[in-house]
């Protein structure tokens, strides 16, 4: 597999207006170019911060079953309004994820919520909690993913969408933070390198981790 792309960032589907607001999602190209890479037709792939589903919703087009976890109830209703199979998005809190019933899945492709280290909102909660710390916000990391880990079948993979921080003279290592604690649960096979035809957090890159159970 390469380990450097460039990728156009965007999105097909149009959000309605109540969210026009937010710019903040996955790109649909990182999902197509991870589930030709990691899986084929009617593996099972899975979202624990689906946030607007566009993992899930290109998961569907490609003929991969769908499942995720979503925080907040509006967007959980969005994307169940938008799914051929809308049971398979649950509104909760992927810190508890082992409480819901989840199938093992071939693939966990995500971006998980972002935060500074000098950022005193909760991630998890959709930045609605305050008084929470960057290491809270790391011990949660690897709680959920040592969850995720429970789930996988044998020859599943995990992909962490995420990017380092940079703001005035202040940077965030949050993808290398993040690295270190799911590979204390998970297998880490290496880093791609996103080059992207805009800049957002600070950068014009970001890494996809890929992590397996072995």
């Amino acid at each position: 597999m390469q380990t450097h792309l460039k990728l156009t960032k965007g999105n097909h589907i149009v959000l309605p207006e109540e969210f026009n607001n937010d710019h903040i999602r996955f790109s649909d190209s990182v999902v197509e170019f991870f589930l030709k890479e990691f899986t084929k037709e009617g593996d099972i792939v899975f979202e624990p911060f689906a946030g607007y589903g566009t993992t899930l919703l290109i998961a569907e087009l490609m003929e991969r079953i769908a499942c995720g976890i979503e925080y907040t109830k509006r967007k959980a209703e969005y994307i169940r309004g938008l799914l051929k199979h809308p049971d398979h998005i649950i509104h909760g809190d992927s810190r508890r994820l082992l409480d819901y019933e989840l199938p093992p899945f071939d693939l966990c492709l995500t971006s998980p919520p972002y935060t500074n280290k000098v950022d005193d909102e909760n991630p998890f909660t959709d930045y609605t909690e305050r008084v929470y710390e960057y290491s809270s916000y790391l011990k949660d990391i690897k709680h959920i993913f040592a969850q995720v880990a429970q789930k996988m079948k044998p020859s599943a993979h995990v992909v962490i969408e995420i990017s380092n921080l940079k703001r005035e003279r202040e940077v965030t290592t949050l993808a290398w933070d993040v690295a270190r604690e799911v590979s204390q649960i998970l297998h880490f096979n290496g880093e791609i390198v996103l080059c992207w035809d805009k800049n957002s957090y600070g950068y014009c890159h970001s890494y996809c981790l890929v992590f397996s159970k072995e």
